[in-house]
């Protein structure tokens, strides 16, 4: 079994959060007047809608270099619908055109895709979410974070010029 981490850091000087894994990072906010967001990032809906896509997105692309086919073009929409009080996303569609560079059909290839897109089926099969404090003695992100070891890390609005 693998195991991928991702860790979120407070952003000094706002109340926004960036988040790595590897060499890659994102950041969440909220949208910009609530609940002290900047609209600076992706918040929790969009970033769920966003992995849906890129999952998807990502399994075309590997299929297909196993079929040694190639795509033209790609391209993947997604719609979440979101209601309750938490909020809850209660339904996504995925929207996906592709175009095989050899004018093929690409039913089949989508038709995979679905089958083995990680994010989608984790989301039908449901997975579980345990949440935990962290321990006190924890070395946590804001010590060993991007803003102490990334020499072009990001800045916050209130911290000055790069």
């Amino acid at each position: 079994m693998q195991t991928v981490s991702a860790r979120f850091s407070s952003i000094p000087g706002t109340e926004a959060a960036l988040g790595w894994s590897g060499a890659h990072s994102i950041l969440a906010d909220r949208p910009e007047g609530r609940a002290g967001g900047a609209g600076m990032g992706f918040n929790g809906a969009q970033m769920l809608a966003l992995a849906l896509g890129a999952c998807f997105c990502n399994d075309l692309r590997y299929i297909a270099h196993r079929r040694q086919a190639a795509i033209a073009s790609l391209w993947v929409t997604v719609d979440l619908d979101l209601d309750g009080d938490p909020v809850l996303a209660l339904a996504a569609r995925m929207r996906v055109g592709c175009v095989m560079a050899d004018g093929s059909d690409p039913a089949g290839l989508i038709a995979e895709a679905e089958r083995s897109s990680m994010v989608s089926n984790s989301l039908i099969r449901g997975l579980p979410v345990r949440v935990a404090p962290a321990d006190r003695h924890e070395k946590g992100p804001a010590d060993a974070g991007p803003f102490h070891s990334c020499p072009g890390r990001i800045r916050s609005p209130s911290s000055g010029p790069a």
